[in-house]
């Protein structure tokens, strides 16, 4: 077990990691839609790369959403194969929806397993980055 301290430390090292491995701009928040965003996430058991729609205006979450699901069989076939929907996913403060990928079996704590982690993050984020740039305007568009 780790101090919070120590903890802190071992995920800046672990970004710091990242960054030197792939050292190009991610999208991320960069989106020009509000609250919509693509993310990276790791803990002590998976890591994740997924799109986030944080709209606190659930008409307009559920629309941006309905709009991805209208491309889920694209996305599906041509970029994340395993990507899952999820329209509600209720977080400590609020309700969010996501479409996410992850991988399990992996810890930022574990040194051994950040070479799989930053893979799995390039591979994942640039498929995700590119199905983004490839329908920006029709999801924009609500």
């Amino acid at each position: 077990m780790f101090s919070k301290e120590e903890a802190q430390r071992i995920k800046r090292e672990f970004w710091i990691a990242f960054a030197e491995k792939y050292p190009r701009k991610w999208l991320l928040y960069d989106t020009k839609i509000k609250d919509f965003s693509l993310k990276f996430n790791v803990d002590n058991k998976k890591a994740e790369v997924m799109i986030s729609i944080e709209n606190r205006d659930d008409e307009k979450r559920y629309a941006y959403f309905d709009k991805l699901l209208s491309l889920k069989t694209i996305l599906l076939e041509e970029h994340l194969p395993d990507a899952i929907f999820e329209k509600d996913v209720y977080l400590e403060n609020k309700t969010i929806s996501k479409i996410w990928v992850e991988k399990s079996g992996i810890s930022v704590n574990n040194r051994a397993t950040w070479d799989d982690i930053f893979d799995f993050f390039n591979e994942q984020m640039s498929a995700l980055e590119y199905f983004f740039y490839e329908f920006e305007d029709f999801i924009k568009d609500i």
